[in-house]
């Protein structure tokens, strides 16, 4: 899952972006609101994150841009600010969520989860792909009933494909989704993730096809039912 985190603290956006990474998050993280508006007008995120006092443009004007283009970008209102007017400002500009600093991390990872969980898999906490199954609450996967213990990028790769069960995802496509905007490596790399994970689901009658020149889908014999 691609987040954005607009965050002009320099301590605070260093913590929450290790701390997100952990989570399997991959974060793009920018300190001033004109820089959050250039990343949302261009980019395609899971979620954003705004603090309100961002320098240049603040967190409110941010949000404003991008409902004004129509965008539906789950967006997170972060602030230092308790006053009634900024969050009935904010969630009536179009605000998904809105946390108070301080704030506590598991609170933040749930609320970015719920967040994720509504625009992207209808509401619902869990998704089921025969063998596979998916808990977008905990962003785990069971498989045959046992957790599938993936590292980061297969996880993230594998949460792709499961949000769009039986849908081609292109390559170009899931690598935006993985990867962070400072990343190093190319568009290929997905290859070495959608191999580690064919070796993982081997046997269990769910598969990764590569659909040649369109990208890759999960598919099963069982449908996916949300």
């Amino acid at each position: 899952m691609r987040v954005l985190l607009a965050e002009d603290n320099d301590q605070l956006a260093t913590w929450l972006t290790k701390a997100l990474q952990q989570a399997h998050f991959a974060v793009d993280c920018v300190g001033d609101g004109a820089a959050a508006d250039h990343s949302l007008s261009c980019e395609d995120y899971d979620v954003a994150i705004l603090d309100i006092n961002l320098p240049r443009l603040d967190g409110l004007e941010v949000l404003r841009r991008l409902r004004r283009r129509g965008a539906r970008t789950p967006v997170l209102m972060l602030t230092a600010r308790t006053a009634l007017d900024d969050r009935v400002a904010g969630l009536n500009l179009g605000a998904d969520d809105y946390l108070a600093k301080p704030f506590e991390l598991p609170e933040l990872e749930a609320r970015l989860k719920a967040l994720i969980r509504r625009s992207q898999a209808g509401g619902s906490s869990s998704l089921s792909l025969g063998a596979l199954e998916y808990d977008s609450g905990g962003r785990a996967f069971r498989l045959n009933g046992e957790i599938l213990k993936l590292r980061p990028r297969e996880h993230a790769v594998l949460e792709v494909l499961a949000l769009r069960a039986g849908k081609v995802v292109s390559k170009e496509a899931m690598y935006e989704k993985i990867f962070s905007l400072d990343a190093t490596a190319g568009a290929d790399a997905v290859e070495i993730y959608v191999h580690r994970l064919r070796k993982r689901l081997e046997g269990s009658g769910v598969n990764i096809v590569t659909l040649r020149g369109l990208g890759y889908v999960l598919e099963s014999a069982a449908r996916p039912s949300q």
